[in-house]
């Protein structure tokens, strides 16, 4: 199999994120995570300063940059060649982390948020762009999907016009990768439904998934996030063989496993 499996480590600067809130926001903790994470195989460091759990606050444009910005800076110049992805809807932000050395920018809002964010993406030809279905509003960040909608035809909807939108802004799909924001305002049976059709949106693009440590799965197993980690796996090797290229995950060394195993069973 030639297609590129990559494999993206959360780095949240947060107080609180659902899972790792708070664990790499001070001391420096994130400098450890990252030499770990690096040491493990991971393809792309996505740092984030803004978290998108449901109900929590909303962090200023200032205070985002704040947490991010240095720890891009740091990271560009200890290891010169990682691939940094800055997790944001704000076009200032991901002005100042791609001048730093920011080459891909993950948007929870699809650009609904900041539009100008596509500017700076447009401006910025060496910059991919993560494109997720999922944020309504920046009040809100979770949109409330009708439980009965057909959610492979909404999201595959969205995704025919943004392409449409960022392919006029100058913005080709080469440059764009393919979220359907799993947990993102979805009820666990939408979540699944998005999943087992995920070649559907294979077929349009590049895809990544965020499934790790999701509610869809510790609610079903009833268990926490932390006991989450088997759960995370299953789900990531279903989305390979579904069409994703990209793992958005917070354990790096399981999901390389994750990803050898079905190379292997990809060989016969």
């Amino acid at each position: 199999m030639d297609t590129k499996i990559n494999i993206t480590g959360i780095l949240n600067i947060t107080p609180d994120s659902f899972y790792d809130g708070g664990r790499f926001n001070c001391n420096r903790k994130w400098l450890a995570q990252v030499e770990k994470m690096l040491s493990e195989g991971v393809d792309i460091i996505d740092v984030g300063g803004f978290s998108s759990r449901p109900d929590c606050g909303f962090v200023n444009e200032d205070e985002e940059l704040k947490r991010v910005l240095p720890v891009v800076i740091e990271l560009k110049q200890r290891f010169p060649g990682i691939k940094i992805s800055i997790d944001t809807f704000r076009s200032k932000v991901a002005e100042e982390c791609i001048r730093a050395g920011t080459t891909i920018i993950n948007d929870i809002s699809g650009g609904i948020i900041d539009p100008k964010l596509w500017d700076v993406i447009a401006e910025n030809q060496h910059v991919a762009y993560i494109l997720m279905h999922g944020v309504e509003n920046a009040e809100t960040l979770h949109r409330n999907i009708d439980e009965n909608a057909d959610i492979v035809t909404v999201v595959k909807d969205f995704f025919k016009i943004k392409l449409k939108q960022l392919n006029d802004r100058g913005i080709d799909n080469q440059r764009i990768i393919l979220d359907p924001g799993f947990g993102f305002g979805k009820t666990i049976t939408q979540n699944y439904r998005l999943l087992y059709y995920l070649n559907t949106f294979a077929e349009m693009g590049t895809v990544l998934v965020g499934l790790s440590r999701k509610s869809m799965i510790w609610k079903v197993l009833k268990i926490t996030p932390e006991e989450s980690l088997s759960g995370t796996m299953i789900l990531n090797m279903l989305a390979l063989l579904n069409g994703a290229t990209y793992l958005r995950v917070h354990d790096v060394a399981e999901a390389v496993a994750t990803v050898r195993l079905f190379k292997e069973y990809n060989t016969i």
